[in-house]
């Protein structure tokens, strides 16, 4: 199949797959009936905490909310993950009016442990733990005093609203604070076992499961409404990750480059165009990406197209400035996003440097924009005439050389030079030199 076709079809299935993921195959949601009239929403936070999730639980917390729920249950199994997502959700479960309970199933560091802190109830089973709640850069090293500082009270805030001790939410999040009577390590952020939680009123309860809580609850006869994510949410989760963000740049940056070396249109520029498509999608359905963005994004690669055809380069550069703008709007975090352009733009530049010394400029779309025919002398091309067989031809000066002037050889009035003295006018010269087009003459 021809690479044309073959492009094309790629094409229209990207299309067709990003159109049925906008539709919905949408909002999968189990009921159990158990004989009561009472509604619980089962709501899982598992994995990393991002915004992608944040749209999750608005849109699960919302429906809840329109069905009349008589109980919220977030069952919470989480390593943590972005601050500015956990912020967001605490206070999505803030304004609830339904009676909320965490039940940390696992683990509950970091976000996960602030979220859990925002429910009127907590429940663990006897292998999980929450704390640990420590503010880590993406690298790995810990954040900076003012960031720290101002976790610190977010997470005692949390705690202190939910009517709970303030000083463990503080040794979550500060390695300084000791705390000797629940024998924690020193210099470490504090993790709670179950009793240990369940003494510091950390939690209500110790369950094996989901259906022990029911009855810790008093729910044992209620409806069970288990929510999950839809598809189009778990894409929004994975492309939203801080991992993944740079590396969909990056394929983008490197089909789009690779294509401009292909002739037609071809593989490398369907994946950079789905690389690109992917990341907006993902950012628009976790609520990141509004249509300003997209709006910006698309006048940016109508601005590159019309670069190919008017001249000058202002046309180039605006559109890339809107393609990177519309790129600063859609990201969750400046900084992080400003690091996955950079990563992006390295990968180009690499690239570029690669595909041009390999291939040069004689393929690609530039063989339409590069002018590559060269008027050379082996083609019958000179740039001037040679007057080589004026040397040694005498002639009078016509004009005075001062050190140029005119001369009438051989009845031609020729251009002449001389080699740097004056030469009066109606004087007999000689040519001695031809340089190009400099006939340089003597005096007789």
């Amino acid at each position: 199949m021809p690479r044309k076709r073959l492009a094309f079809y790629f094409s229209i299935y990207i299309v067709i797959i990003l159109s049925l993921l906008s539709s919905g195959i949408n909002n999968p949601v189990h009921a159990d009936a158990q004989g009561g009239g009472k509604q619980i929403y089962v709501i899982p936070i598992e994995d990393d905490i991002e915004r992608g999730l944040e749209a999750f639980l608005s849109r699960t917390t919302s429906e809840a909310v329109e069905a009349g729920a008589d109980h919220i249950i977030f069952e919470i199994n989480t390593p943590g993950g972005s601050v500015e997502a956990a912020n967001n959700i605490g206070t999505i479960i803030a304004n609830l009016e339904i009676p909320t309970t965490s039940f940390i199933v696992s683990e509950a560091f970091s976000a996960g442990s602030y979220i859990a802190l925002h429910t009127d109830n907590i429940y663990m089973t006897p292998r999980a733990r929450m704390g640990a709640s420590g503010v880590i850069n993406s690298d790995g090293t810990a954040a900076d005093k003012k960031a720290q500082s101002a976790w610190l009270k977010t997470m005692t805030s949390a705690a202190e609203a939910g009517g709970r001790d303030p000083l463990y939410a503080a040794a979550m999040a500060d390695a300084s604070i000791d705390l000797p009577e629940l024998d924690a390590p020193e210099g470490e952020f504090l993790t709670l076992t179950p009793k240990e939680a369940l003494e510091v009123g950390y939690a209500e309860g110790i369950v094996q499961d989901r259906t022990e809580l029911l009855f810790e609850l008093g729910l044992s006869n209620g409806t069970i409404i288990q929510t999950e994510p839809t598809l189009a949410e778990n894409i929004a989760r994975f492309i939203t990750n801080p991992i993944v963000v740079p590396i969909l740049l990056s394929l983008a940056s490197l089909g789009l480059i690779l294509e401009l070396y292909s002739p037609g249109f071809g593989v490398p520029g369907s994946v950079g165009l789905l690389s690109l498509a992917l990341f907006f999608y993902g950012h628009f359905v976790a609520g990141l990406a509004g249509m300003e963005a997209i709006i910006i994004l698309i006048l940016g690669i109508a601005l590159l197209i019309a670069e190919f055809f008017v001249p000058g380069g202002i046309l180039g550069i605006l559109g890339i400035g809107a393609i990177i703008g519309s790129l600063f709007m859609s990201g969750a975090n400046v900084g992080h996003m400003m690091t996955s352009v950079a990563i992006a733009f390295l990968v180009a530049v690499i690239a570029s440097v690669i595909l041009f010394r390999r291939i040069g400029l004689d393929k690609g779309i530039f063989r339409h924009v590069i002018l590559k025919d060269r008027t050379t002398t082996e083609l019958g091309y000179v740039s001037n005439q040679n007057r080589l067989d004026l040397i040694g031809m005498e002639g009078i000066a016509a004009t005075g050389l001062r050190p140029s002037g005119v001369a009438i050889i051989n009845n031609e009035r020729i251009d002449v030079v001389t080699e740097g003295s004056f030469i009066h006018a109606n004087t007999p010269i000689k040519v001695v030199k031809v340089e190009g087009v400099r006939v340089i003459v003597r005096e007789l």
